[in-house]
């Protein structure tokens, strides 16, 4: 019988600040208890059995019953709280020194250059949020063409263009470009095409592409891929790792999408890896500090996870996990540095297994690849070594 993990990342659902978040300037961070907190009739009896409330205690994740699962915490062990370094965490490589920043915006002769190679000029070159940038620049992008460039927090280089004054196969050219760009000391871990429509103030639109740096390594998803095994990657998952790993790429423009793709992803899996990420935690809620569309995304989540957990496979698994924060009641719009649940569902698993705080996201990679029948290892420990979730 042929093993398939689902592997889904709630995109910035974080549960705590972790130890060293002070150095982040993310003292006292908490996403989902956050969210909990603000809407006060939202419950998520799904995610709390599978043990949500074992490892972030609050009055409205107690259960009754032991957790089904595996549950604990995860720790980044890279220095930074961004989505590229959480997922390549999780798939095995852990990262010395962080992507570097542009907080003060990118140096001119980058900007002279990308100009040259594009034919175009660029509006901002600033950190911005992005929603404030394209209602700051979107009437004069509109009257010039000049796509607007901007950066954040993380290591981004960010273009935002009107799809009617700039045609997406061209921003995506420009991005491309960027990437070229963007390498040696001006790495940045991701250049993203933001396109926007509508009248001032603008909405973005789904249509964002990452064009993310390749890893530095194998992966957990080279491992498996190179088996012949199938690895399907739902949402920006082939973006996060520059295309490679993935045998087959289903881009999603939502989180319900990505949930239903998953769902028919999985029924007709023969083995291998479903790996998807629900983005919407963290760019529609957290970064726009909407704890209330925060909240009723995870009791979307929620609902769904109810169908999904009785159509798994007596030898699949399920894992959940996040891979940083973005708590959407702190100080600000970026990411925030914490600990991230992981709770795994099988079958064939021993119900109630603490497998506490781990000290790297690779664990959880380390774990599929030993569920796998894979002999090879990267970083991290995976949670079966010492009989912690199989028995």
């Amino acid at each position: 019988m042929h093993t398939t993990v689902v592997l889904i990342v709630l995109d910035s659902v974080g549960i705590g600040a972790l130890p060293d978040a002070d150095r982040y300037g993310d003292l006292g961070s908490s996403t989902l208890r956050s969210v909990l907190d603000y809407n006060q009739s939202l419950t998520l009896p799904n995610l709390t059995a599978l043990g949500m409330g074992s490892i972030l205690p609050h009055p409205r994740l107690v259960s009754l019953c032991p957790p089904l699962g595996a549950f604990g915490r995860g720790m980044t062990a890279s220095p930074a709280k961004d989505t590229i370094t959480g997922h390549w965490e999780m798939a095995g490589i852990v990262l010395e020194h962080p992507f570097r920043t542009f907080p003060d915006g990118f140096p001119p002769a980058v900007v002279q250059a990308l100009g040259e190679r594009t034919g175009r000029q660029f509006l901002g070159n600033v950190a911005a949020s992005g929603t404030e940038i394209i209602r700051d620049f979107g009437r004069e992008h509109q009257l010039t063409g000049a796509p607007i460039l901007y950066t954040s927090a993380d290591s981004v280089m960010q273009i935002a263009a009107h799809e009617a004054a700039l045609p997406l196969a061209e921003l995506y050219h420009i991005c491309q470009v960027a990437r070229e760009l963007m390498q040696g000391e001006l790495n940045v871990a991701r250049i993203i095409a933001r396109p926007f429509t509508g009248e001032w103030p603008y909405v973005r639109t789904p249509n964002r592409r990452d064009f993310a740096v390749a890893p530095p390594g194998q992966t957990m998803l080279d491992i498996i891929a190179n088996s012949g095994m199938p690895v399907i990657g739902i949402g920006k998952i082939c973006d996060i790792y520059a295309g490679r790993g993935p045998t087959r790429c289903l881009k999603t423009k939502s989180n319900s999408e990505g949930m239903a793709l998953t769902e028919s992803v999985y029924r007709g899996a023969p083995g291998g890896l479903v790996f998807t990420n629900l983005v919407d935690y963290d760019q529609l809620y957290g970064h726009r500090n909407d704890a209330v569309g925060y909240g009723r995304a995870l009791k979307e989540f929620d609902d769904w996870l109810g169908g999904f957990l009785p159509t798994l496979g007596p030898s699949d698994y399920l894992i959940l996990a996040a891979d940083h924060g973005c708590d959407p009641l702190y100080a600000g719009t970026d990411h925030t540095r914490e600990y991230v649940p992981i709770l795994a569902y099988s079958k064939a698993m021993k119900s109630g297994r603490c497998i506490g705080d781990r000290t790297t996201l690779a664990d959880i990679g380390a774990t599929i690849l030993d569920v796998l029948g894979f002999s090879e290892r990267l970083a991290g420990t995976s949670f079966r070594a010492a009989g912690e979730v199989l028995p």
